[in-house]
């Protein structure tokens, strides 16, 4: 697979362009799935995978990469789908792939090639998917659905984290101040969203959610046409950067091209990591930029923006 990724300098010219690439694979079936190859460090033939004791059944081993252990979890079976055999697992790929600020492999069947996708050509999943389906979108391409897996809800059912904030690290003096704001916050995610609502609420703040950018530039747009002045109607946004029809990166620039939008604070909170961060938040505007998921973090570094701008 060598050569498949991009360089830095190509993807970054995606940022603002509500563009994205796709990297396509394979589970065993003829269904194809897609991951957005910003979250992808490398992809390479399955590597000797050393058993661990206790371990989740999704974790099929550990494997030892570029002086690092690294856990491979099978993503059919983490999708309720048959588990690579273990005969075909030496032929089978892995995607080593960085999420919230961790580095994991996902082993897959195979995998086929980059596409370069518009946002405004994902979309959320069918309605009738239900709540417990493993999609954040879906696509068409070449007259087949292209099925975007949700790997927040992998990674947050086989490793969960803590969307609790510690006792103490706000003071009721912020608590108190907290509960006169409203957040609005925006992820394709559901279970990203409940993590960061959880967090915010626990704080004192009163949430808005918002599915993808679409649907909360629309909100935006509304409240301001009404002559409502954003400020006063949220403390900041919060927003994921992938999600169908309208990705963070090109809801802030849309935010900061509109004189009645442009005040708000941004924050892009986002599983994205790596080296391009500082660059895409620059380009379009953002006003912060956090790595997912630390619920102290986040409820610090929100308390720290409302205390500033709300003097």
């Amino acid at each position: 697979m060598a050569g498949v990724m991009d360089s830095v300098n190509q993807r970054t010219q995606l940022v603002g362009e509500n563009r994205l690439e796709l990297l396509l694979f394979r589970l065993g079936t003829e269904q194809v799935y897609g991951i957005n190859v910003f979250k992808v460090k490398e992809v390479l033939q399955c590597p000797k995978l050393t058993m661990m004791p206790k371990r989740n059944p999704v974790v099929r081993g550990v494997a030892h990469i570029r002086g690092g252990t690294i856990p491979i979890m099978d993503m059919g079976m983490a999708t309720g789908q048959m588990p690579i055999p273990e005969e075909k697992i030496n032929s089978s790929f892995v995607i080593i792939t960085e999420y919230n600020r961790k580095t994991q492999g996902f082993l897959v069947g195979g995998v086929e090639r980059i596409v370069n996708l518009n946002w405004g050509e994902i979309h959320p999943p069918p309605k009738g998917a239900g709540k417990e389906n493993y999609l954040t979108a879906v696509t068409q391409l070449d007259d087949k659905l292209v099925e975007i897996i949700d790997v927040e809800k992998i990674l947050a059912e086989v490793s969960p984290v803590e969307d609790k904030v510690t006792e103490g690290i706000i003071s009721e003096e912020q608590t108190e101040k907290a509960q006169r704001f409203r957040v609005l916050v925006v992820d394709d995610s559901l279970v990203a969203r409940k993590q960061i609502q959880n967090c915010l609420q626990a704080v004192g703040f009163e949430v808005v959610t918002k599915n993808d950018g679409r649907q909360a530039l629309t909100y935006l747009q509304e409240q301001v046409d009404a002559g409502v002045d954003i400020t006063e109607h949220l403390a900041l946004m919060i927003s994921d950067v992938e999600m169908p029809e309208m990705d963070g990166y090109t809801l802030t620039t849309n935010c900061k091209a509109d004189s009645r939008l442009a005040p708000l604070y941004i924050m892009l909170h986002t599983s994205l990591s790596g080296v391009f961060n500082k660059a895409m938040v620059e380009k379009v505007g953002a006003d912060d930029f956090m790595a997912k998921f630390s619920p102290d973090e986040l409820a610090e570094r929100v308390m720290t923006v409302v205390d500033e701008l709300h003097q």
